[in-house]
């Protein structure tokens, strides 16, 4: 006879399959799909606004449906994202194939690149970071990754390769 506890984990989890919460590796990109930071998107993902302290300063910032800090990469463009392999595991890149937004007044968008249905902000492909919890900001500043705010300078096409200036002072400044 099957323990009861094994028996309801797995129905827990069939039922997850079942709305989608549990998605190939192919649609994150990323092999470290199984933690929670890292999860791929399931068919809608929703970018949201939050409060958080980013260096020390009370910031609005972008967050996933899970809380967690959503990051922009300098050297990406419009048109690409270069973000991958280990660097992708580290910082898993936000996908779907149908976002949401809610409290962002930006441009969002889906970037089909090397990490699937990427999602942009203002034309930023933007990324989680392994290291984060919900509410908590520690990849500010770190290779080249800074948070992402609802005043995101756009990135253009025709900007392409040229990297927004680093936030100044203790704020942002995007």
């Amino acid at each position: 006879m099957r323990h009861p506890r094994i028996i309801i984990a797995g129905i827990g989890l069939a039922a997850v399959a079942a709305v989608g919460g549990v998605t190939a590796v192919a649609a994150g990109g990323s092999s470290a799909s199984s933690t929670p930071s890292a999860r791929p998107a399931a068919a809608a993902a929703t970018v949201r606004t939050a409060p958080a302290n980013v260096a020390g300063t009370s910031e609005t910032i972008l967050v996933n449906a899970h809380g967690l800090p959503l990051y922009f990469y300098r050297p990406d463009t419009a048109a690409r994202s270069f973000v991958t392999g280990s660097l992708a595991r580290l910082w898993p890149p936000l996908t779907s194939a149908a976002p949401t937004a809610a409290g962002a007044n930006g441009k969002l968008s889906v970037l089909n690149d090397v990490n699937g249905h990427q999602i942009t902000y203002n034309g930023h492909p933007l990324y989680t970071f392994a290291g984060d919890h919900a509410g908590q900001v520690t990849g500010q500043g770190v290779q080249n990754f800074f948070v992402a705010t609802p005043s995101l300078t756009p990135l253009t096409t025709s900007s392409a390769g040229t990297a927004p200036a680093a936030p100044t002072g203790g704020g942002l400044g995007y």
